[in-house]
C-alpha cells in the first residue's frame, strides 16, 4: 500500500472547505484528575484526591469539533436538556466557533454527561448521567425540518449514534432518503444494536467488537474479519465499511473492491475516548475533497493515531495530520 506524498499533500491542502452536518447524540465529557494514595475505610475502593477538572465536547459535539479543527463548517443537529450542562455545552461550542442554532432544547431530557475520574494516568471509574429513551415525535419532526432547511447547502452528513435516543429509525430513514435524492455522502459512527437502521449509507465505521456483534460472529482471525466485513457490506447494501481494530489498525471493505488493511500509526495510547469521532470526521473531510475511499481511510487512520495519544477527546489539525502522514511515508509504513 502506497500513498504518493504529492497526492496526500494535495488532499490535505483541499480539506477545510466543506459544510458537514453532524446529526446525533450531543454530550459533555467531564474529567476529574487526581491521585490515589490510600484505600477507603468504608469500602475496598481507592480514594481519589481531585486536583483539577476539565470539561470537553463529547459525542456528536466532539465530531463537530473535529470537523471545525480541520477548517470545515460543522452544522451540529441534536438535542440538549434545559439544564446547567446545556449552558456549559453552549459555551464550549462558542469557544470552538461551532453554531448551536440547530441544537434543540428538550425539557423532557437531561444533557448527557460522561464523567471520568482519572488518577495516576489511569481511568478509575466512569459515571454517566443520561436519558436513553427515544425523542418524541414532535422533537423528531422539528429536527427533520431543520435538516431539510439546510439540505441544499451541505456537502456531507455524519450520523453519530451513541444510542441515546436522538437517531431514531424513522428519522434516520428520512434523512438517508433526502441524502440519496441529493447525492450527499452519509457516514455513520454506529451503535452496535442498531445496524439494520443504516442500510444503503455510504460508510459505517464500527470497531471490530461492534461489527462482530452486529453480524453475529466474533472476530478472532483474518478469515472472521473478512466474513464480517464482506457480510455486512452485502447485508446492509453499504458502499463501504471501515472496521477499526485497535492495535491492528483498520480494514476497509468496499463494493467491488479488494479489502484494504491499514496498520496502526499510533506510537502511544493514553486515551481512546473520541477516537471514533476523529476517524469519521477525517474520513468524511477527505471524501469532500474528492479523495477516494482508500485514501480517506489512510488519512483517517493517521489522525486516529494522533487522537489516542491525548487524554480526553482531541481534535486533529491539518498541520498535525500532514506531519504524521509524512512521518509514516518516510518510515515505510505507507
Amino acid at each position: 500500500m502506497t500513498l504518493d506524498p504529492e497526492r496526500f499533500n494535495s488532499i490535505i491542502s483541499k480539506i477545510g472547505h466543506a459544510k458537514v452536518m453532524i446529526l446525533g447524540d450531543i454530550m459533555l465529557d467531564e474529567y476529574l484528575f487526581g491521585s490515589v494514595n490510600r484505600i477507603s475505610p468504608e469500602a475496598p475502593v481507592p480514594v481519589v484526591e481531585i486536583a483539577s477538572d476539565r470539561v470537553l465536547l463529547g459525542g456528536a459535539a466532539n465530531v463537530a469539533a473535529n470537523i471545525r479543527a480541520l477548517g470545515n463548517v460543522p452544522i451540529l443537529v441534536g438535542t440538549v436538556g434545559e439544564d446547567e450542562a446545556a449552558s456549559k455545552l453552549a459555551r464550549l461550542l462558542r469557544q470552538h466557533d461551532i453554531s448551536g442554532d440547530f441544537c434543540i432544547d428538550d425539557s423532557s431530557r437531561q444533557t448527557t454527561i460522561k464523567t471520568r475520574v482519572m488518577a495516576n494516568s489511569q481511568q478509575i471509574v466512569r459515571a454517566d448521567r443520561e436519558d436513553r429513551q427515544e425523542i418524541d415525535t414532535n422533537i423528531e419532526e422539528r429536527i427533520f425540518n431543520r435538516i431539510l432547511s439546510i439540505s441544499d447547502e451541505i456537502d456531507a452528513v455524519i450520523i453519530s449514534d451513541y444510542g441515546k435516543g436522538v437517531v431514531t429509525a424513522s428519522l434516520l430513514e428520512k434523512v438517508i432518503g433526502v441524502c440519496e435524492r441529493k447525492n450527499i455522502f452519509v457516514g455513520v459512527d454506529p451503535h452496535e444494536s442498531r445496524f439494520s437502521n443504516y442500510r444503503q449509507v455510504s460508510l459505517i465505521t464500527p470497531n471490530h467488537h461492534e461489527a462482530g456483534f452486529a453480524y453475529g460472529r466474533r472476530i478472532s482471525s483474518p478469515a472472521d474479519l473478512d466474513e464480517v466485513g464482506r457480510g455486512l457490506l452485502k447485508q446492509l447494501k453499504l458502499r463501504s465499511i471501515l472496521i477499526t481494530r485497535g492495535a491492528d489498525g483498520m480494514s476497509l471493505y468496499q463494493t467491488e473492491e479488494k479489502p484494504t488493511h491499514i496498520p496502526t500509526f499510533a506510537r502511544r495510547v493514553f486515551d481512546v475516548t473520541g477516537a471514533g469521532d476523529t476517524v469519521i470526521a477525517l474520513f468524511v473531510s477527505a471524501v469532500c475533497t474528492g479523495a477516494n475511499l482508500t485514501e480517506s481511510a489512510i488519512i483517517a487512520n493517521a489522525g486516529a493515531g494522533l487522537s489516542v495519544a491525548e487524554v480526553g477527546t482531541a481534535s486533529v489539525t491539518k498541520a498535525q495530520l500532514s506531519k504524521e502522514l509524512q512521518r509514516n511515508i518516510q518510515n515505510g509504513n505507507l
